[in-house]
């Protein structure tokens, strides 16, 4: 384990982190639940996973450990919730303290990755699945965090920094 693992919000850096690619774990952080979602080792699609409550770091991150070393994760991607301005508030920085810490726990990059329309765009595309509102209630966060990470991979894949 690093004793200081990278948290950027910089593709780039990221990708020189993860020099030999890996699966990538991304997470959507809500107030009270964590969206993941994974992608395979070749950065071309993301998968929802499941939705999590969330709770007292040390609990939250004993559950994702679990999903970390079961998919052999490489790399995490954190959704950034900035402002429709570009700007950042609380939640911005409460974002950046859990990718912090995060990044000291596992010892895995971290790449916070703005994560502006991600909600409504897993929403649109679950009603386009005829999905049922209570099912779209329950599994938005990880379909969010899918959005968030096929973005990004996206990027990381394709296209020059």
């Amino acid at each position: 384990m690093a004793e200081r693992a990278l948290v950027t919000d910089s593709a780039g850096e990221f990708d020189d982190a993860l020099a030999d690619g890996g699966v990538l774990l991304a997470l959507d952080l809500g107030t009270r639940t964590i969206g993941i979602a994974t992608c395979d080792a070749g950065w071309r699609f993301a998968t929802a996973g499941k939705t999590i409550p969330r709770g007292k770091f040390g609990k939250d991150s004993g559950k994702l450990r679990e999903i970390v070393d079961a998919r052999k994760v490489a790399g995490i991607v954190i959704g950034l919730p900035r402002n429709m301005d570009g700007s950042e508030g609380p939640r911005s920085q409460a974002s950046r303290a859990y990718a912090r810490n995060l990044a000291q726990a596992f010892g895995l990059p971290v790449l916070l990755w703005d994560e502006r329309w991600s909600t409504t765009s897993a929403e649109a595309a679950m009603i386009g699945q005829d999905m049922s509102r209570a099912k779209r209630a329950e599994r938005i966060d990880s379909h969010a965090a899918a959005v968030i990470l096929q973005a990004a991979i996206d990027r990381l894949a394709g296209a020059a920094f």
